[in-house]
């Protein structure tokens, strides 16, 4: 792949990444704000264009006042106040469907001039079914929903939000792959040595991903506002009171909130244990200056999530809360990949 060409399918696979990156940034905005029920239709073409009357707004609100959310949550709601919720989710399905153009369209023209390798053919293909998937599974969601419950499922929520995160995931380790000669390779012994290790850290930090979603789908974030201790105590009584027992891991709020704390703490202290352990290791610049960020982020993640907590969830903390997850997750796969690119013998 020529040089030219390499560099613009980067900027394209970054931008795209930036892209998710804002409409997880809305999407906690659109759930933070109870939003995400506002829009009970699905139409992915006309759905593009928002009501541009005051008729069009009245038909969009009398179909909401028809579900749940409105009868049992939000009686007596003006159309205003409905407005500011449309709008939120609106912006959240307009980006989903401009990320879809803006993947077609360069992806037809790299193609077109045969630009493509087939390798990255087939890596782009998969994005794209990833992407459409993602829509789709947005759709189910939020149809949990438009049911007796107006609750949007935290099993929907969770799963939503891992495939944002996969995705983005799957593009950053791609366009890293596509400039793999600009990064300096480590040896096999580092390799060796510290991949197995921070194979677990990732692991914990997905784990920890997941449970993020689970407290707040079942909004657990909103009970038990202190810390360092849980409801006046470092091991708290009520966990588990649940049978089965496996229940209580997945659905009992207070459990779900606990386990996200003890995650938190878990991952405080192994990033930096991690970051330790490599001072006795010969890494080169980039891996150095990698794991340095990730040092910082996980400090900064676990003060966000602290002051989310005691401050019982404002919007833009658990925003800002949302998005220091994406770049921590970011910055670890930017770490597996620099692990994983070894000198060749």
């Amino acid at each position: 792949m020529d040089p030219k060409t390499n560099k613009q399918i980067t900027i394209w696979l970054i931008s795209a990444c930036l892209l998710i990156f804002l409409m997880v940034i809305i999407g906690g905005v659109t759930r933070l704000t109870q939003s995400g029920l506002s829009m009970v239709e699905w139409h992915p073409i006309s759905g593009i264009v928002p009501p541009m009357n005051d008729s069009a707004w009245e038909t969009e609100f009398e179909k909401y006042q028809q579900y749940p959310e409105y009868q049992k949550l939000n009686q007596g709601m003006t159309l205003s106040q409905f407005k500011f919720i449309f709008f939120w989710e609106y912006v959240h399905r307009l980006i989903g469907r401009l990320l879809g153009i803006f993947f077609i369209i360069p992806f037809a023209y790299f193609l077109i001039k045969k630009k493509l390798n087939p390798p990255l053919m087939k890596k782009l293909l998969f994005m794209f079914v990833l992407g459409g998937l993602q829509g789709l599974y947005g759709w189910y969601m939020v149809k949990s929903g438009l049911v007796d419950d107006p609750h949007v499922s935290h099993y929907r929520l969770a799963g939503h939000l891992i495939l944002a995160f996969g995705l983005m995931a799957y593009i950053l380790w791609t366009a890293l792959t596509v400039n793999k000669k600009v990064f300096i390779p480590s040896t096999a012994y580092n390799k060796e040595k510290l991949q197995p290790v921070f194979n677990w850290i990732i692991a914990v930090i997905i784990l920890q991903i997941i449970y993020g979603a689970f407290t707040a789908g079942l909004k657990a974030g909103y009970g038990w506002n202190t810390f360092p201790k849980m409801a006046g105590e470092w091991v708290p009584r009520g966990l588990l009171p649940l049978s089965p027992i496996w229940k209580n891991f997945i659905e009992h709020t207070f459990t779900v909130q606990f386990i996200h704390r003890l995650l938190g703490w878990v991952l405080t202290m192994l990033i930096p244990g991690f970051w330790r352990y490599c001072k006795g290791f010969q890494l080169t610049p980039q891996q150095v200056k990698a794991i340095d960020w990730l040092l910082w982020t996980i400090l900064i993640q676990f003060g966000l999530g602290v002051l989310t907590l005691i401050m019982v969830v404002p919007v833009w903390l658990g925003v800002l809360h949302q998005a220091g997850a994406v770049i921590l997750l970011m910055t670890a796969v930017y770490i597996r990949f620099l692990l994983n690119s070894v000198e060749s013998s």
